[in-house]
């Protein structure tokens, strides 16, 4: 295709791929791998490859060729037995993508994430440090959760989540989500949708249209891949939604051409550091913090600190160092920080003001909240 001519430029100019493939695109009805499918999504991203584009696949079914390889009818529901078949399987899909790619001379390496892994600031770093090292030396890294060790607490909840967060954390070009679907549709009556080729952000009304709760091989949808490519074209990636069964999907798609749906990248995109993108997008807050309409003020307009006056309310339990979500008194999202105080420190040193902080506190200790250095605010 003609560059010259295509509708998405960004698409066509990308560099930096991140390329999510859900479980029940590389899986038959019977649960068992689709080589078939697997060997022509593996020769368009090894074209891709070839022609000097850096790509990160990140790729489910583990745990569906677990359950395969066990025989089981159906996805087992208790966690003990999916860390079973993560085990079992995830073996089993790496040793197949090292037969396909290596029928195009492609070395790939496995990288296994829990989001422990990216919410820990050192081990987030050797995270983004090893994707740039394999792709430096023409290595694709391909990306799973660790599911054999994931517990509730420490897991994306699905690959799309993943994926979004593998693409921030390498500061991708593009992220494109393969599914069944050819995209969001939208009801247009009588039963019928249609596939909605553009959209310039997610919002409540695609959410609350999103159709499919994922299946008994995969635990995503179409509103997580909203969520997650929502997100990720808030922070200036433009991302894809595709049906990866297809013909040519991502030629076409990293041509420029229109197929799936394209979420368009916010051009009100912070350029946030590595550092600030680590605060604002990879944890889950801890906790809350709610402050009054002075403290909002300050931080807002004048970027300071957040000092226990402005506090009104502590929410949940935190220690010191964790993520907060930071709060106007009616609810409002102002942006999120790292904890100088505990939770329980916190709820003591609400409202006062620093005299009275010295001597709750004792010397050389700090009585700020939160630092502005520590801070990200909302870029909305």
């Amino acid at each position: 295709m003609n560059v010259a001519s295509v509708k998405r430029p960004a698409l066509a100019a990308a560099q930096r791929i991140v390329i999510k493939i859900g479980s029940r695109v590389l899986v038959q009805r019977t649960g068992r791998p689709d080589i078939r499918r697997m060997r022509e999504l593996v020769r368009q991203i090894a074209e891709l490859h070839k022609a000097g584009r850096e790509v990160v696949l990140v790729s489910s079914g583990a745990i569906g060729s677990g359950i395969e390889a066990m025989g089981w009818r159906k996805r087992p529901t208790t966690l003990k037995l999916l860390q079973m078949a993560a085990a079992v399987g995830q073996s089993r899909l790496m040793a197949t993508y090292d037969e396909l790619f290596s029928a195009h001379d492609i070395q790939i390496g496995q990288i296994l994430l829990t989001h422990d892994d990216l919410r820990h600031r050192t081990r987030h770093l050797n995270a983004s440090e090893a994707m740039d090292t394999l792709m430096e030396h023409r290595v694709i890294p391909i990306v799973n959760e660790n599911d054999v060790v994931a517990i509730d607490e420490i897991k994306f909840g699905d690959n799309d989540l993943l994926a979004a967060l593998t693409s921030l954390l390498i500061q991708a070009d593009a992220l494109v989500l393969l599914s069944t679907v050819d995209g969001f549709r939208a009801p247009i009556g009588n039963g019928r949708t249609r596939r909605v080729p553009t959209l310039h952000g997610v919002t409540e009304k695609e959410l609350s249209l999103a159709l499919g709760k994922g299946s008994e091989l995969s635990t995503g949808g179409m509103a997580s891949k909203l969520q997650s490519a929502g997100m990720v074209a808030e922070n200036g990636i433009p991302v894809v939604i595709a049906n990866g069964r297809s013909d040519a999907i991502l030629d076409r798609i990293l041509a420029g051409a229109d197929a799936g749906t394209w979420i368009v990248a916010s051009e009100r995109a912070n350029k946030l550091s590595r550092r600030e993108r680590w605060i604002a997008l990879f944890h889950r807050p801890e906790g809350a913090l709610i402050v009054d309409d002075g403290a909002r003020a300050a931080l807002s307009q004048k970027g300071s600190s957040l000092l226990p006056v402005g506090i009104r309310e502590v929410e949940g339990d935190f220690d010191a160092g964790q993520v907060v979500a930071i709060k106007a008194l009616d609810g409002t999202p102002i942006g999120r920080g790292l904890s100088g105080h505990s939770s329980t420190e916190l709820r003591l040193m609400k409202g006062k003001h620093s005299k009275e902080l010295a001597a709750l506190l004792g010397a050389g200790e700090s009585p700020v909240a939160v630092h502005r250095d520590n801070l990200v605010f909302r870029k909305r």
